[in-house]
């Protein structure tokens, strides 16, 4: 068996059309323009490229973007007023500061500050809770991207048995709660799980996000079952050349892919339905803003 690779990068190209078709909905139907704020503190290379992928998406689609970019040694005091503004602005309806923020800022201060109600990222804690109970509202954006093409490759997921690798507030707990609500049934592993090999050869969905690279080997996967690889490890490649590197997932991915049925590469999986569900997001905050119903394309 050699196993079906997952375009993730078709999939969020096909999905930012979806969104454009919401934008031009809203805008034409109720006069309104979605807008996503995107807060950045320093110069950290990964992040700059990350943020400017984000703000030139958001163009595309036809939402309004507002990038703000501030020194590293910012006080904590004048990011945390950014935000309160950022919270009155009414043309701004997501809002996303990037991570990591500076040692001296508390991470926790900046995500407790923003209004859950434009809070795309669904740090919040009453965004977290709102997941957990099932409540409309955003969900995190790359559990959102991995919902959305297991729903596309296996169409109903209920009754799969579903492991999750990985425990991160990011990936693996919002995860779990979203594939309860399609009724799977999950068990959330880590790197302490004893005997790990064997959990994982139990499921029929297995989503890696331990960030170990290529922990998960490829007899661990039960034939047949579709893998979701959210690691993004950079690795030494000799054989490119001194000093290069190249990107790798947590799974063994030439391994699994002789058992799985299916698979997301690394890179082009997960990755780039990671800012289009950020793009999701922002539709579904301006909806619930404006009192309206989120589409139900975008939405876990």
């Amino acid at each position: 068996m050699t196993a079906k690779i997952i375009d993730g990068k078709a999939f969020a190209e096909a999905l930012r059309i979806r969104i454009a078709n919401h934008v031009d909905r809203l805008k034409s139907q109720h006069g309104i323009t979605p807008g996503l704020a995107v807060v950045i503190v320093g110069t950290d290379p990964a992040s700059q490229v990350y943020v400017s992928s984000k703000a030139k998406q958001t163009a595309e689609v036809g939402m309004n973007s507002f990038k703000h970019e501030l020194p590293a040694d910012v006080l904590e005091a004048e990011l945390l007023s950014l935000i309160a503004a950022l919270n009155a602005d009414p043309a701004v309806h997501g809002i996303l500061v990037q991570m990591p923020v500076p040692k001296h800022i508390d991470p926790n201060k900046v995500i407790e500050t923003i209004d859950p109600a434009k809070d795309v990222d669904c740090f919040t804690p009453a965004n977290v809770g709102k997941v957990q109970i099932g409540l409309p509202g955003p969900v995190s954006c790359t559990p959102l991207g991995c919902l959305m093409l297991l729903r596309d490759e296996l169409g109903s997921l209920e009754g799969k048995n579903a492991v999750i690798i990985g425990r991160s507030n990011l990936v693996g707990k919002p995860m779990m709660q979203l594939l309860l609500r399609d009724n799977c049934t999950v068990t959330v592993a880590h790197s302490r799980t004893q005997n790990l090999p064997e959990v994982v050869r139990a499921a029929d969905i297995v989503i890696a996000a331990v960030g170990r690279p290529q922990m998960i080997k490829g007899d661990w996967i039960k034939p047949g079952a579709v893998v979701i690889d959210v690691g993004i490890n950079r690795v030494d490649a000799p054989e490119r050349g001194e000093g290069k590197t190249r990107l790798v997932g947590d799974v063994d991915f030439a391994a699994a892919a002789e058992n799985a049925a299916a698979i997301t590469p690394v890179p082009g999986g997960v990755g780039p339905m990671t800012i289009a569900c950020l793009l999701a997001n922002t539709i579904t905050t301006a909806s619930l803003i404006n009192g309206l119903v989120p589409p139900s394309d975008l939405t876990a």
